[in-house]
C-alpha cells in the first residue's frame, strides 16, 4: 500500500500574552516586545494538521478528512476559539503560549485520537501570514 499524507487546515481566534512571571517587566519587554502587553493581544491562527498512512483500498482515503475535522474541533477548536490561551485553556496551563508551545500542545491533544493505522505527521501553526512554526513530534 502506498503511504500518503493528507492535510486539514483549521482556524481559530485567540488572545495571549508572552510573559515569564519569574522575569522583571523590563526583561519581558526586552525579549517579547509588544507581545508582552499586560492587556493581551490576539491572532487569527491557521493550523495545518497532516496525517499519514496507507491508502484504504475501499475508500481511497488515508483518513476521512471530515473525521479529522471533527477530532480537531472536539480536541482543539472548542477549547481555544475566542479564548485567552494564558488563562482559559487548561491544556496550556503553565506554558508561555508561544507559537512553538502551541504547536506542541496541539500535537499532544490530537496524536492519540487518530484512527488505527493513521499517524500524525506534522502540525504547522501560522500565527500571522508571515510567521509559522512546524512540529513533527520529535523530542
Amino acid at each position: 500500500m502506498p503511504i500518503v499524507r493528507a492535510t486539514r487546515r483549521f482556524h481559530f481566534a485567540a488572545a495571549h500574552r508572552l510573559f515569564r512571571p519569574d522575569w522583571s517587566d523590563e526583561r519581558n519587554r526586552e525579549v517579547f516586545g509588544a507581545c508582552t502587553n499586560p492587556n493581551w493581544h490576539g491572532h487569527n491562527y491557521e493550523v495545518d494538521v497532516t496525517v499519514e498512512g496507507p491508502v484504504d483500498p475501499e475508500t481511497g482515503y488515508v483518513m476521512d478528512l471530515k473525521r479529522l475535522r471533527d477530532i480537531l474541533d472536539a480536541r482543539v477548536v472548542r477549547d481555544v476559539d475566542h479564548r485567552n490561551l494564558n488563562v482559559e485553556v487548561d491544556w496550556m496551563e503553565g506554558m508561555n503560549p508561544t507559537t512553538e508551545n502551541l504547536a506542541v500542545a496541539i500535537w499532544n491533544r490530537i496524536a492519540g485520537g487518530l484512527p488505527e493505522g493513521t499517524r500524525l505527521a506534522k502540525v504547522v501553526v501560522h500565527e500571522t501570514p508571515r510567521n509559522s512554526v512546524e512540529y513533527t513530534g520529535q523530542v
